[in-house]
């Protein structure tokens, strides 16, 4: 049987902590800033967990399994 290749997007995306959960970034602070306020901005700048809706799916993407 094959081996099971990781996606070369979510290997980008995501990273895996201690515990096992899959941290990812927030969306919407690469560009188009100035319209965006500052409290807004620093919201976004942290990371985040996956929620439970889409864990399965990021995990098949990262091929784990």
């Amino acid at each position: 049987m094959p081996k099971v290749k990781t996606k070369g997007a979510a290997k980008k995306r995501f990273v895996l902590t201690g515990t096992g959960k899959i941290k990812r970034h927030h969306a919407y602070h690469s560009h188009i800033l100035t319209k965006k306020t500052k409290k807004q901005k620093r919201n976004l700048d942290h990371s985040t967990i996956v929620v439970k809706a889409n864990r399965k799916q990021v995990r098949e993407c990262l091929a784990l399994r």
